[in-house]
């Protein structure tokens, strides 16, 4: 009996770790679930308001997504939708292609000044970017790009002018691409570009999706930026700035319960991106280098 014991104690205590392990997971899911749960119910909540006494509203309707789109008298939020929607898009874009080639550049080829570039991106990287946004104001200003709809064009400069000083993750994930993959195809005849594009590229899904989600993500939810660059061109406004707005003092009654459907809403776009483009990160390069 008394080795039956002894066997079944480590068991025993497994089991007792695993329930608190769990425990403690699902407490910190409780923590992390509820403020979307509440910012849902808040959404379809009738009580207009930002002060109630409940967490479950007395009562729920649809209406704060209809008047989020369809009331464009103070607050016109399909226009800001579009207006982040185009520039996330087109930076997204050019971010994703910026990182990519920097990284297979800094992975692959050896020239003078790799390190030393390394060395200050990683140093700038300590600094927090909006440090530069007034100077970047005026370069913009000076540029007549501070106006109008060239706002968007300079919020795309802003935001994708500096992507490839991001190219740290990417860097490290083309390190474990094995080279002899790249010196078998340039023995083929194969350029470096087709090198890039046929055949890293396709082993590098997983870094690609992750790389257009943070190039999307980045400003789809800046506000720093488009604050300084919009100012009062209302037209030119992001849904950062127009979730900004809803909650001044002047608009928060009427538009607090639209905040929380519009804060639903922009996850939308995200989660959308994220669900179609998941499968792509169980891909690996097995198979790809043969003995």
């Amino acid at each position: 009996m008394s080795t039956m014991a002894r066997k079944n104690a480590p068991s025993a205590r497994k089991r007792i770790v695993n329930i608190l392990v769990h425990l403690l997971l699902a407490l910190l899911a409780f923590v992390w679930v509820m403020p979307i749960v509440w910012i849902v119910l808040t959404s379809f909540r009738k009580e207009p308001g930002s002060y109630v006494n409940t967490f479950f509203p007395k009562g729920y309707t649809v209406n704060n997504y209809v008047k989020l789109f369809t009331d464009r008298n103070v607050l016109n939020f399909p226009k800001m939708f579009s207006n982040t929607l185009i520039i996330a898009i087109v930076c997204c874009l050019i971010s994703t292609f910026f990182v990519l080639s920097v990284a297979y550049s800094l992975s692959r080829m050896r020239f003078k000044f790799r390190k030393p570039y390394m060395n200050i991106a990683m140093i700038l990287g300590l600094f927090p970017g909006f440090m530069a946004m007034v100077a970047q104001y005026y370069i913009l200003k000076a540029m007549g790009l501070t106006e109008g709809a060239m706002i968007r064009i300079a919020l795309i400069i802003v935001y994708s002018a500096c992507a490839g000083l991001g190219f740290q993750i990417a860097k490290g994930f083309f390190d474990t691409i094995p080279k002899s993959i790249d010196e078998a195809a340039i023995i083929d005849g194969a350029t470096q570009w087709q090198v890039f594009t046929k055949i890293t590229m396709p082993l590098s899904k997983p870094i690609i999706i992750y790389t257009i989600l943070t190039s999307f993500i980045a400003p789809w939810v800046d506000f720093i930026f488009a604050r300084v660059i919009c100012r009062a061109n209302a037209d030119q406004f992001t849904v950062a700035i127009g979730l900004w707005n809803m909650l001044q003092k002047e608009y928060i009654n009427q538009w607090y319960t639209c905040f929380a459907a519009g804060a639903v809403v922009i996850s939308i776009p995200i989660a959308a991106l994220f669900l179609y483009m998941q499968r792509y990160y169980v891909e690996g390069m097995s198979g790809a280098v043969k003995g």
